[in-house]
């Protein structure tokens, strides 16, 4: 069993910071957050999705349709392209590199070799389908022109670990959040916008599908709410007794899933803060028997995925809160999931450096 994730949250649980609740920054000095970041609000019939009964039904019998294989190391990090054709991954422990892989055969299509010094800890495309970002316990975001795959430039500013990345729907805002706090950056114009500074230590963060909020996981379980216009923070959620290793929206904005280490998934109202509900398996709440590392939101917004250490992917109906089906096939953890953004591919990559595609 490859005890690295573990060692890493150990060793990421001990460092602490001592640094004011929040600090704004720019490349031209102390500026008004505001004045950074003016995000349209996404009308909410553009992203509203209600699941279809027949929906759930085609969740029950996933077929797997590739298995990939050419990995030097174990995966760490998922994401697919806009148009739901390439899937990209990241590698873990001092496997930085990104590979590139066709959906429709299951080839290898292109290797950006050392594309962090460490770990691949997240990548992200933009919406746009142009730009890949990553990020790594190097302390950097790296960009790269998905065309060429070349390297067009490095976001350096963080002073510890980045674990986790998040683009705003119109492609403008990337955020990274890692052990020193949360900043954001101008994706279009590739400059620092501003830095939110954060008490704990950040593990996760997503923005929600109008682009208005910003939602932070850290090492000791609290998810806080930011709103990324003002950059005031909204609400705080004592989430978990853990690290807090998922963070999600669904579609339409309304909930919010958080998942942890303590082996639980909840549900919470995104407007609110109040808690929802908790995912079980015939009462049982401990479904991935310790901890999860990650989970994935269906574009259909009613079907939620699970990877946890027993190298297994649960899928759950996130309607009735219910598990669907349980997805065999890894020889070790699940460390990384993803869902394809047209809602009929989920992808997952573990300890045992192959990555499963299924068709749902």
């Amino acid at each position: 069993m490859n005890n690295s994730y573990s060692k890493l949250f150990d060793k990421i649980t001990s460092i602490r910071f001592k640094i004011p609740l929040m600090t704004v920054v720019s490349i031209a000095g102390s500026v008004a957050i505001a004045s950074l970041v003016q995000i349209p609000p996404v009308n909410p019939a553009t992203v509203e999705v209600k699941l279809n009964p027949e929906t759930t039904n085609k969740f029950v019998n996933p077929q797997r349709i590739h298995t990939l294989k050419n990995n030097s190391a174990s995966i760490k990090s998922l994401t697919f392209s806009p148009d739901s054709k390439t899937l990209v991954s990241g590698g873990s422990d001092h496997d930085g590199v990104i590979r590139l892989w066709s959906i429709k055969n299951g080839d290898l299509i292109g290797i950006i070799r050392k594309a962090q010094k460490t770990a691949v800890e997240s990548v992200l495309i933009s919406p746009d389908g142009q730009t890949l970002a990553s990020c790594s316990n190097d302390y950097t975001v790296n960009l790269w022109n998905l065309k060429t795959n070349k390297f067009t430039r490095s976001f350096i500013g963080h002073t510890s670990n980045v674990l986790s990345l998040a683009t705003t729907p119109d492609g403008k805002i990337l955020a990274s959040g890692g052990l020193d706090g949360i900043r954001l950056w101008d994706l279009v114009n590739k400059r620092p916008l501003a830095t939110l500074v954060h008490y704990n230590n950040i593990s996760k963060i997503t923005i929600s599908p109008d682009g208005q909020i910003l939602a932070s996981g850290d090492t000791q379980g609290v998810v806080k709410l930011w709103d990324l216009n003002s950059g005031q923070l909204i609400r705080k959620l004592i989430a978990h007794t853990q690290v807090v290793s998922g963070l999600a929206f669904t579609p339409e904005g309304q909930t919010l899933v958080t998942a942890s280490h303590d082996g639980t998934i909840k549900l919470w109202d995104a407007k609110t803060g109040n808690f929802a509900s908790i995912l079980t398996n015939n009462n049982n709440s401990m479904n991935h028997n310790n901890w999860i590392n990650a989970i994935a939101i269906n574009p259909n917004g009613g079907i939620l995925a699970s990877a946890g250490k027993q190298g297994v992917i649960q899928v759950w109906d996130l309607t009735t809160g219910k598990l669907i089906n349980t997805l065999e096939g890894h020889s070790d953890w699940v460390s990384a999931i993803a869902f394809s953004p047209d809602g009929k591919l989920l992808a997952s990559g573990g300890y045992d450096k192959r990555i499963l595609v299924w068709r749902m």
